[in-house]
């Protein structure tokens, strides 16, 4: 499903009620965000949630729709690559992101070839299972504006690289980036890219034309859908 210049849309869900909107909808994949999830459940983002408590809401949603499902497993909430996949396949879910920011360690950044390492020891868990889960690495290296300006791109292509020759199948530079850096990232990575948009303010037909892959929300779908409701909800407070 994920074709650079003709990118899949995972509309980023929550719980059963907006995955089962994001399929009504006519979406034919989904993936679940962490913070979203996280503010449905009045906990807080950042692994403020056991992997058991993530595995039973998605859970819900697997179980409720009949279309792929990818999660966010965050920086892997301390648990070995095996116990990631096992519960993932549990939940009925066959994709993952994962990200370089280590919420369990202060949320340091793990080195390129520590983050390369974890992809790969990932890959080898659902490898040993007999499955193909679909691997979406996330480098954080936009949204914590780490190091200098100038070089990011390069950097962010050089790291997720490595995901790439680990064995990840999409490349997240995750951020709001303009379509010049985009372009850039799509022209040097060698697997699909993840663009994060925000659906009721981006032109979806200006992805494919970049060389993007895949699009997601990431918490901007549900923060769009509280505004629309706190608006209506104003008018009878």
């Amino acid at each position: 499903m994920h074709q650079p210049g003709n990118p899949v849309v995972l509309p980023t869900v929550w719980d059963v009620w907006s995955a089962k909107l994001a399929v009504d909808a006519g979406f034919s994949a989904l993936t679940v965000g962490s913070k979203p999830v996280a503010e449905s459940m009045g906990r807080s983002d950042g692994e403020g949630m056991s992997f058991a408590e993530v595995l039973g809401r998605v859970r819900q949603i697997t179980e409720a729709v009949d279309v792929p499902v990818s999660l966010d497993i965050e920086s892997g909430y301390g648990e070995s690559p095996q116990r990631l996949v096992e519960g993932l396949l549990d939940a009925g879910v066959v994709g993952a992101n994962i990200e370089d920011s280590v919420h369990s360690q202060d949320k340091r950044l793990r080195s390129a070839s520590e983050h390369a390492e974890y992809v790969a020891a990932l890959r080898q868990a659902a490898d040993a299972v007999g499955t193909h889960i679909v691997i979406n690495a996330r480098t954080d290296l936009f949204l914590r504006k780490d190091g200098d300006d100038a070089d990011r791109i390069d950097r962010a292509i050089a790291r997720l690289t490595d995901c790439a020759e680990a064995g990840a199948d999409v490349l997240y530079p995750v951020g709001r980036h303009d379509a010049d850096t985009l372009r850039a990232l799509a022209a040097g990575l060698p697997k699909p890219v993840n663009a994060l948009a925000a659906p009721d303010q981006d032109d979806p037909a200006s992805f494919g034309p970049l060389g993007i892959g895949r699009i997601s929300f990431g918490p901007l779908l549900q923060v769009s859908l509280g505004k629309h409701a706190g608006g209506i909800l104003g008018r009878w407070a």
